[in-house]
């Protein structure tokens, strides 16, 4: 035999830390050089409990991920292979949680663990709770000889509440109440954002005081459902960007969203694709008169019409912080080109402008070309299906394109300017 085929006694009491990791955890107390060689050797299927705490390499963390999903994209999660592991983790569980049915402990129990990982949350599916059979749910309701529950079993989605008001570092939260893949088993009340789901979520988010990006889309938000979060909303300390596009935002909604643009730090609001009218966005203007701090307006796809498009404009020649707005969609006309002629005379701040998808009209665009006369700030203004003509077009492009340029050469020399 020879010596050659014998392992180092090193290389032995390697092997057995790693084997018997999970039972006797102990990295901290090894040399660098070592611990370097045990992590490479731990399997990724370790329990969080052991490792969460203890293991903060990257490269192991890299190799967990690796393991779990075949996209990822760490830039999304402050280029930290540990934090995207544990967000994603939790969830993909909280994606399949079914109210009733699933162990609560699968969330709970992960909270201590993950806690001091996780920032940010996207869950684009929530599961309701099984469907009791209709028959058996007849038969017994039969036998009490009670009618008016054969209403629709309870869809209640999974409570946020615990988990997120335990996560201290949470600072995004996106949501959409659905179910993804529903295939042949479609039904509707899957995609039923219930007034107690609502309630839950605005309790919770209420006491969430880092929370900066909160976005609920796809998600069947009415006028009701609006108001609630808004009153849980109002003095966040700490909210600046709210999205709750593609819902049912009617105008007493978007009167709830005005008063909170003045109630709290905004400076991002997408509205997009709701059923806000004039007297929503006139509401809306109203707020947006006075605020101070909403640099981003997103209201494409609603029915605001010339009233809502003018109440706008009128606000927005007294406004100084807001640079972009989307009106795109919005059934416009030349009225509203025609105040909006006066804004980019007057305004210096907006720096992009969307109007596509309206019908300003030949005598509108030349009212927005007389605008742009003077006007050095915008930089982005698209009018795109706008009716405006090809002409008119080309000419406020040009405008526009000559401002970039010059916003483009400013910021080189400043950052110049810096170095030097």
């Amino acid at each position: 035999w020879s010596l050659a085929t014998v392992p180092h006694l090193t290389e032995l009491c390697l092997q057995n830390i790693v084997h018997n990791f999970e039972q006797n955890p102990i990295l901290d107390s090894l040399p660098p050089e070592h611990q370097r060689k045990v992590l490479d050797r731990l399997s990724t299927g370790l329990p969080l409990a052991v490792t969460a705490n203890l293991i903060s390499d990257e490269d192991y963390w890299k190799r967990c991920c690796a393991e779990r999903w075949q996209v990822y994209d760490i830039s999304n999660y402050g280029d930290s292979w540990k934090r995207m592991f544990f967000e994603r983790h939790l969830e993909n569980i909280l994606k399949c949680f079914i109210p009733n049915t699933t162990d609560p402990s699968q969330v709970l129990d992960l909270i201590p663990i993950c806690k001091d990982y996780v920032r940010k949350l996207e869950v684009d599916q929530f599961l309701p709770p099984l469907k009791v059979d209709q028959k058996e749910e007849r038969d017994d309701l039969s036998d009490t000889g009670s009618d008016f529950q054969l209403s629709e079993v309870s869809v209640h989605h999974y409570d946020l509440g615990v988990l997120i008001t335990a996560l201290p570092h949470l600072e995004e939260l996106h949501l959409t109440y659905g179910v993804k893949d529903c295939g042949m088993n479609f039904e509707w009340n899957l995609f039923n954002f219930t007034y107690q789901d609502c309630w839950n979520l605005a309790v919770a988010l209420k006491k969430c005081h880092n929370l900066r990006v909160f976005k609920l889309t796809r998600s069947k938000v009415d006028d009701e459902k609006t108001r609630l979060l808004v009153r849980n909303l109002l003095d966040h300390p700490c909210l600046v960007e709210l999205n709750l596009s593609h819902n049912l935002i009617r105008d007493k909604g978007a009167r709830a969203v005005g008063k909170l643009i003045n109630h709290s730090k905004l400076e991002i609001l997408d509205l997009c694709n709701n059923q806000i009218h004039h007297l929503g966005a006139q509401a809306l203007a109203q707020a947006l008169a006075e605020n101070s701090t909403l640099t981003s307006l997103n209201l494409r796809l609603n029915c605001v019409e010339d009233k809502g498009g003018e109440a706008i404009g009128r606000a927005l020649l007294t406004n100084t912080t807001l640079k972009s707005i989307h009106l795109g969609s919005n059934n416009l006309s030349e009225p509203t080109a025609t105040l909006f002629s006066q804004v980019l005379a007057q305004n210096a701040t907006l720096t992009s402008i969307n109007f596509s998808c309206n019908h300003l009209g030949l005598d509108g665009g030349k009212q927005l070309l007389d605008g742009l006369a003077d006007n050095k700030a915008l930089t982005e203004f698209d009018l795109r299906l706008a009716e405006v003509g090809q002409q008119t077009e080309y000419l406020i492009h040009q405008i526009v394109w000559a401002n970039r340029d010059a916003a483009r050469l400013g910021s080189l020399q400043q950052t110049s300017a810096t170095l030097l």
